[in-house]
């Protein structure tokens, strides 16, 4: 009996259990190279470069590529041994999600609710109902998938990821080619979601984590270079983040810098800035609360990888 309780605990708790993962594909590129991780319910931010392994370890994660090495476990079910049942208990919004374009968006739900095995019609008419208001897609079920804007699409693709009501949802790159107020829509759907399930959220876009991250990971050339908060993330920029009042077109002394933002202050232009080699400019104040994108920016060019990092300008949602 105490087996069977604790076989029931881990098919509800959407734990995710990642060990030695390593993955090389044919040619020798090696992907991801002793991936270690563990994490349960919540918004668990998966952060690095394009290039850095991300969508290589969410395709393994979702059964979809075989690992070279090392362990992976959904649930407690294995994805390689047991991958029916790990199918069962997550939903995934790849990169590119393409629906029926000709069918409503109702009727492309349920097709794809069919093909996740709900057979029953009420059920799954249920099922798109709830799914439709929870992505905030039910005033547009009657629309065609093709008059759908970007955002409305993406979360279209979360619907088909919820619709067999599962405990964890997998989300790559969801925002990219998405305009800012998409983006903010975007945000608050995963904030709700993550409430009672396990939000597995892969980005280069730091913005794309939002305030209900408080767990992530940071990826790059296949290895976790930092596991932590945000908030620990941000704490090792202190010293490396700055504002600099110039005449304009004036440039700072000292050593490197990445640009976050210009902004005009009394005739002046206010730089804003992350170090990336050397020391603080001539005359530069320490930013005391740089922001998250700008913690990424520090760590990154900390490890001589300023070019790998997002940068913002104002005005602008980012540039990569």
């Amino acid at each position: 009996m105490e087996a069977v309780a604790q076989a029931n605990h881990s098919s509800e708790d959407g734990r995710i259990e990642i060990s030695g993962l390593r993955h090389v594909y044919k040619g020798g590129t090696v992907a991801l190279d002793g991936v270690d991780l563990s994490f349960g319910t919540g918004l668990f931010g998966l952060l690095g470069p394009n290039g850095a392994g991300k969508s290589t370890l969410m395709k393994i994660l979702c059964t979809l590529l075989v690992p070279t090495e090392g362990r992976v476990t959904v649930n407690g079910r294995d994805v390689v041994s047991e991958r029916d049942a790990v199918r069962g208990s997550l939903g995934y919004l790849p990169q590119e999600f393409g629906a029926w374009r000709l069918q409503r968006v109702e009727e492309a739900l349920d097709t794809l609710a069919l093909l996740a095995g709900i057979t029953s019609r009420s059920e799954r008419k249920q099922r798109i109902h709830k799914v439709l208001e929870e992505v905030g897609l039910a005033k547009v079920a009657d629309r065609k998938v093709k008059k759908l804007s970007g955002g409305m699409v993406r979360r279209l693709g979360v619907a088909q990821a919820l619709v067999h009501d599962p405990k964890i949802i997998v989300v790559d790159e969801p925002t990219v080619g998405l305009d800012p107020e998409e983006r903010l829509r975007f945000r608050k759907v995963m904030t709700d979601l993550s409430q009672d399930r396990t939000i597995v959220l892969s980005t280069h876009i730091v913005s794309d984590l939002g305030s209900s991250c408080h767990d992530l990971a940071l990826i790059d050339t296949g290895k976790i270079e930092f596991r932590g908060s945000p908030t620990e993330l941000t704490a090792l920029s202190k010293g490396r983040v700055f504002e600099l009042d110039m005449e304009p077109g004036a440039a700072p002394s000292g050593g490197g810098y990445e640009v976050v933002a210009n902004t005009r202050v009394d005739g002046k232009v206010r730089l804003r800035a992350v170090v990336t080699t050397g020391s603080l400019p001539v005359g530069a104040r320490e930013v005391e609360k740089p922001t998250l994108e700008e913690a990424y920016m520090a760590f990154m060019a900390s490890r001589g990888r300023a070019d790998a990092a997002v940068t913002r300008s104002l005005g602008e949602e980012e540039t990569s």
